[in-house]
């Protein structure tokens, strides 16, 4: 049987998700439908999970994806629940697909795209992706979700986050308004306002997501000696800017108290 979970968030993971910055959410899809995507994937990509001698490069990324199974593993009640828990009812846009795919497969070969970073979220028509920006109210971005479509494990190279750490970019962000900070603004000391941060892996079973706040700070890691490894990286998009006249979600109020508003 898929291993769907259908229960509510609660108070308390909320308040997690406020503190630490991101809820992990096992079963979030069948492990059924993850395996249909992945077929999907490997299809895109021209390779076999038989033959290894084509695993030739560490890393192969695939666009956003908009066929049904992908609409359907973005769109499961448990996680349009948490959307609504997260970033409130009605004020985000449900996805049409999934994307972007880094497709990551056993190496020793440098992958090139491993380092701290936050995803920015407008500004975004920049040819120079160091020049894309954020700002305190998160204009464009809801969410950051993070969906594994096979089983991730400590040695299969998954996303390093730093637990809390958007506490910290929310308050390097107040003092910039409106126009935010670049990427390159953002990285140039190397992110060390959060290297204090405590560090977990977003490892889980397959149709597990996390769903994290979009300022919080995570990274790529090589795939040395694991096994090939599916996720998808997307945005929630926000149906408007952030509203001040509603209570604040989740996502408002983790910055609000780290800027002490």
């Amino acid at each position: 049987m898929p291993n769907i979970n259908r229960t509510g968030l609660g108070e308390a993971r909320v308040e997690d998700f406020i503190e630490r910055g991101y809820l992990r959410l096992d079963g979030a899809f069948s492990t059924d439908l993850a395996a249909d995507i992945r077929g999907i994937l490997w299809k895109a990509m021209g390779l076999s999970p038989d033959d290894p001698d084509g695993w030739t490069k560490p890393v192969i990324r695939l666009p956003f994806m908009t066929a049904p199974p992908f609409v359907a593993a973005a769109n499961t009640p448990v996680l349009q629940a948490a959307y609504d828990e997260l970033v409130g009812a009605g004020r985000w846009i449900a996805p049409t697909g999934l994307g972007t795919f880094p497709v990551r497969f056993p190496s020793l070969d440098d992958p090139g795209d491993a380092g701290w970073h936050v995803d920015m979220s407008f500004g975004t028509d920049d040819p120079d992706f160091m020049q894309w920006r954020v700002n305190v109210r998160s204009r464009d971005r809801a969410l950051l979700m993070l969906f594994l479509f096979s089983e991730v494990a400590e040695e299969d190279g998954p996303t390093r986050i730093r637990v809390g750490s958007h506490r910290d970019i929310a308050r390097q962000l107040l003092a910039r308004g409106e126009e935010g900070l670049t990427l390159g603004e953002l990285a140039a000391d190397g992110f060390a306002s959060t290297a204090h941060c405590d560090e977990v892996l977003a490892t889980g079973e397959a149709g597990t997501v996390y769903l994290c706040h979009p300022f919080l700070v995570h990274s790529a890691q090589p795939n040395r000696v694991g096994r090939p490894r599916f996720m998808a990286q997307p945005p929630l998009l926000p149906r408007a800017d952030f509203d001040p006249a509603p209570p604040p979600s989740p996502v408002q109020l983790a910055i609000r108290r780290a800027c002490g508003l």
